[in-house]
Formats: structure tokens, C-alpha cells, sequence
């Protein structure tokens, strides 16, 4: 009897175990169903932006800088005086050379009376064919020399013009590299650097086989206009004014197997519309920003919540739940339109599958799960 109760209690005991295995809860997760949405597609690029217009002010001639009429780091306009060269010995030579012109002037004169002289004694008998063509050779020979000196006399005028050095573009100027009272000429280099400010261009480039996809795009009629451009800044601000790509380069570099495209921006004053000498803009040449490709007209897309992606060393992936009620991994590839909120899936799981979001913590492949519909939230909100 004794071991009739020892039996019934063993096989309890192993009975026991196995019911509460059998009676175990599924984990209780939160799922979404990969839907397509209207999505503007977004490529991001590294860009440079760059100056539409770069003038490298050099002096024209040798003489000593005298004084220096412009505020480093400000906005000159197009004929602002921005250096004065030493005039006096250009104004000189200038002045010896209306002397010169004049001279010539009544040497020619004279040259013409006395040619005018040897026609009239031409017609009678004292005079000679000699004569008179000597005065006519005498008197081109004037004509040339008063050329002559009036070509020296615009040369003068030219050098001491050029005693002035002037902005030939609106833009922003650089740091002068000559100080008052040296002695400058056309070998001395650049002496400061202007560029303009608004509009700017925004350079960056692009692989090939992004620049195929791109050029599908754009052989419609809307050309360059299916595409926009946004910037976004150094401080990851998306910067407020759109651009309008208008250049893609005809080669491929041959380093990097990209082509160059090229997108215009405007650059507008911070503190207003009107450019003061120390009004500010946010594009500054030479910044490096972020370049963002969107498409103008949006396209539909599979997506799903940014919280359901993981990330280990093979990819980004997702766990579904198949038709058994159990976990499954799926990798997945995502589009670059994605955000930090919705991710864009470039391939991955199919439209109507369930794509685990809440209990990934509990979550193994091939683990039985209670899936039931994910709370709501702004992250689920489709990209406008």
C-alpha cells in the first residue's frame, strides 16, 4: 500500500511539470501591417557650397599702396574704390604725354599747310612734283606720329586709372594681404579675394548609378524641376530657403566614380532683404552641408515604424509573425527616405504582413507570440 502511494505521488510529480510547461502564457507583443503610404523620396549627399561668382583682385602695375578703403570681412559693391596706388608719377607721365600729343598736333598742322602750299604751286610753273610730294610725305609721316602719341596718351590714362583698384562684382571681400606702404605689383599676387553672396551654387557629387535613377526622373517635361533641393547646416538645421538643381556634369570622375551635379540657392540677408556692409547670411562659401534630393510629386512606399527595425552585424531586420503565431526574422534594406519616425522599406517583408513594434524584448525566432495590435502613435505618421 506504502508503495502504491509512492508511485501516485512520482507520477504527480512528473505530471505536474508538464501541465504547467503546456499552460506556459505566449508573449504578448504589439504588431503593425506593412502598408504603403505616399512617401517623398529623399537621397542625401555630402555638398560644398560654392560662390557663383570669384574675383582675385591683383594690381595692374607697380607703385606703393597708399591706402586701404574697405573693411575686411564686409559686402563691397560692384565700383566700390577698395585700394588707392601712389598717382603722382602716373599723372606726371600722363600730363607729358598730352604735351607730346599737342606737339605732334601743330607739327601736323604745319605739315598740312605745307602741303596745301605745294598743290597751289603745283598748278602753276614754279613749282615741282618733288616738292610737292615731299610736303605729302611729310604730312603722313605727321599723321602717324600724332597716332602714335595718342596711343601713349590712352596708355597714360589707362595707368593711372589703374592706380585705383576697384570691386568689379557685388560680393563679400576677403582679408587684405597687403598693408599701406608697401610696394605692389602684378607679380606680387592676390591681394584679397571677393565673392558673391546671393545667389550661391551647392556642388555635390553623386554615384553613377544613383545619376542613372536620377535621369529617369528628369527626362520628363518638368526637367530639373521633378527634383528638389533642401540643405541641411553644419548644426543640423534644415536650412530655410529651397534650391533648384541646374547643372549636371557631362563626365565621370575617374578617382571616384561620381558625377558632379550642381544646385542654385538663394542667400538672402538674415537681418533683412537689403544687403548692409555687415548684414549676415547663413550660406558661406566653401561650407560644408548636407544636400537633400527630394522628389517633387510623392510616391507610394512600404513602410513601418522606425521602432520596429534592429540592427545587429548582418543589416537591419524586423521580426513578423507568421501564419503559425510564432516570430520570424526577416532582413531588410531601407530606403534613404527614411526618417527617424517611419521607415521606408527598399525591400523586406510583403504589404499586409505583421511586423512586431511593441515586446521585442521577449522576442526569439521561431517563439510562439500573442500578437495583437500596436498602440498608436505620432512615430506611424506618414512623411509629408
Amino acid at each position: 500500500m506504502r508503495s502504491l502511494r509512492h508511485l501516485v505521488l512520482i507520477g504527480c510529480a512528473v505530471v505536474a511539470p508538464t501541465q504547467a510547461q503546456q499552460a506556459a502564457p505566449l508573449s504578448p507583443v504589439g504588431v503593425v501591417k506593412v502598408e504603403r503610404r505616399p512617401i517623398t523620396e529623399t537621397s542625401e549627399f555630402l555638398g560644398r557650397i560654392q560662390a557663383v561668382e570669384r574675383v582675385n583682385i591683383q594690381p595692374r602695375l607697380t607703385a606703393f599702396l597708399t591706402k586701404r578703403l574697405f573693411t575686411e570681412g564686409t559686402e563691397v559693391k560692384k565700383g566700390d574704390l577698395l585700394y588707392q596706388l601712389e598717382q603722382e608719377p602716373f599723372a606726371a607721365d600722363l600730363q607729358s604725354k598730352q604735351a607730346s600729343v599737342k606737339q605732334v598736333e601743330a607739327q601736323l598742322q604745319n605739315a598740312n599747310l605745307t602741303l596745301d602750299r605745294a598743290q597751289q604751286l603745283l598748278k602753276s610753273a614754279a613749282g615741282t612734283v618733288a616738292t610737292f610730294d615731299t610736303a605729302q610725305a611729310n604730312q603722313k609721316s605727321q599723321e602717324a606720329l600724332l597716332l602714335a602719341a595718342q596711343a601713349q596718351l590712352r596708355q597714360a590714362e589707362i595707368n593711372l586709372a589703374y592706380t585705383e583698384i576697384r570691386a568689379p562684382i557685388d560680393g563679400k571681400i576677403g582679408q587684405t594681404s597687403v598693408t599701406e606702404g608697401n610696394v605692389v605689383s602684378p607679380n606680387s599676387g592676390v591681394l584679397t579675394t571677393i565673392v558673391s553672396q546671393d545667389p550661391m551654387y551647392v556642388v555635390f557629387p553623386v554615384s553613377v548609378r544613383t545619376v542613372l535613377e536620377l535621369r529617369a526622373r528628369i527626362s520628363g517635361e518638368a526637367g530639373f524641376g521633378a527634383l528638389k533641393v533642401k540643405i541641411r547646416l553644419p548644426d543640423g538645421r534644415i536650412y530655410g530657403q529651397p534650391g533648384k538643381l541646374d547643372f549636371l556634369n557631362n563626365s565621370v570622375s575617374g578617382n571616384t566614380d561620381t558625377v558632379t551635379l550642381r544646385a542654385v540657392v538663394p542667400n538672402p540677408t538674415v537681418a533683412g532683404s537689403r544687403a548692409e556692409p555687415g548684414a549676415q547670411r547663413q550660406l558661406i562659401d566653401a561650407e560644408l552641408v548636407t544636400v537633400l534630393l527630394e522628389g517633387a510629386e510623392p510616391v507610394n512606399m512600404l513602410t513601418i515604424p522606425r521602432a520596429a527595425v534592429l540592427t545587429d552585424q548582418g543589416g537591419d531586420y524586423v521580426y513578423i509573425v507568421d501564419g503559425d503565431g510564432k516570430a520570424q526574422r526577416r532582413g531588410i534594406k531601407l530606403d534613404p527616405s527614411t526618417t527617424p519616425t517611419l521607415a521606408v522599406l527598399a525591400s523586406g517583408p510583403d504589404e499586409g504582413q505583421q511586423v512586431i513594434v511593441e515586446g521585442l524584448q521577449r522576442v526569439r525566432p521561431g517563439v510562439a507570440v500573442l500578437a495583437t495590435p500596436a498602440t498608436p502613435s505620432p512615430a506611424s505618421e506618414p512623411r509629408r
